[in-house]
């Protein structure tokens, strides 16, 4: 265990300064919540939509969860980057850990997303939203294990594909459909009965009813549960075909 913190640390280090040198990346990728929140925010205002809570209340978790979907599904690409230089056989051939070599990515991700996370919420604040603080910080863990979810699966799955022109396409199929029915934008009872029932195959739709709870202040609920059990059995899924796939690329 030492030496998998050692090794996941070095390999943190390694990539957090690559990101600490871009401001461009740290900022950028809170730019597309960031719009839904200051033209699409509005517009729901004073909206019955279907749920507790104010519509910020309503829009904000969503929003923090798209921050943490689109985001981490690209984190892939750096890694077909990567392969073609050479950089991931030299590391493959150390003794590093290849849970590390995967960790060490992902915990620098979602450091990336969680500070991206922060901003959006401050410029909610300024727009109006009211949220219980306990709330807003279990939001917080929502998006690090979504994050730490599909950032695996991401690195996975760029270890399957040659090019970039492979992976986003693939991403895009995945992604679109995982917004439009884990009811980010809008909750999913304002949907008909059979795409509500559809959207439960959906493990982001358990994270954002729980998160939507937790922002009203109702922490011991059903959504809250069936979220954290969610989140928690995807990242270890997600983590262990991750591993799986740097073990693969170092056979």
């Amino acid at each position: 265990m030492t030496n998998l913190a050692s090794d996941t640390l070095l390999i943190f280090g390694r990539y957090a300064r690559q990101t600490l040198s871009s401001r461009f990346q740290m900022l950028f990728g809170v730019l597309m919540p960031l719009l839904y929140l200051l033209f699409f925010g509005p517009l729901l205002t004073g909206l019955p939509l279907g749920a507790v809570g104010s519509s910020w209340q309503v829009l904000v978790p969503g929003l923090l969860l798209q921050l943490g979907l689109f985001g981490a599904a690209f984190s892939g690409f750096g890694i077909i980057l990567e392969k073609h230089s050479g950089v991931v056989e030299r590391m493959c051939v150390t003794p590093v850990s290849r849970l590390a070599l995967l960790l060490g990515r992902v915990l620098r991700d979602t450091a990336l997303f969680l500070f991206q996370a922060v901003l959006l919420v401050l410029a909610a604040l300024v727009m109006g939203l009211r949220a219980p603080l306990p709330g807003v910080l279990i939001g917080f863990g929502f998006v690090a294990l979504l994050t730490v979810s599909l950032a695996s699966l991401s690195y996975a799955l760029a270890f399957r594909v040659r090019t970039p022109q492979e992976f986003g396409p693939v991403i895009n199929a995945v992604t679109m459909p995982s917004m439009l029915l884990s009811g980010l934008m809008l909750p999913m009872a304002l949907a008909p009965g059979w795409l509500d029932a559809l959207s439960h195959v959906m493990p982001v739709r358990y994270l954002v009813d729980a998160m939507r709870d937790a922002y009203v202040g109702q922490y011991a609920t059903a959504h809250m549960l069936y979220g954290a059990l969610a989140a928690t059995v995807f990242a270890a899924l997600a983590v262990t075909v991750g591993t799986r796939a740097f073990r693969a690329a170092g056979a």
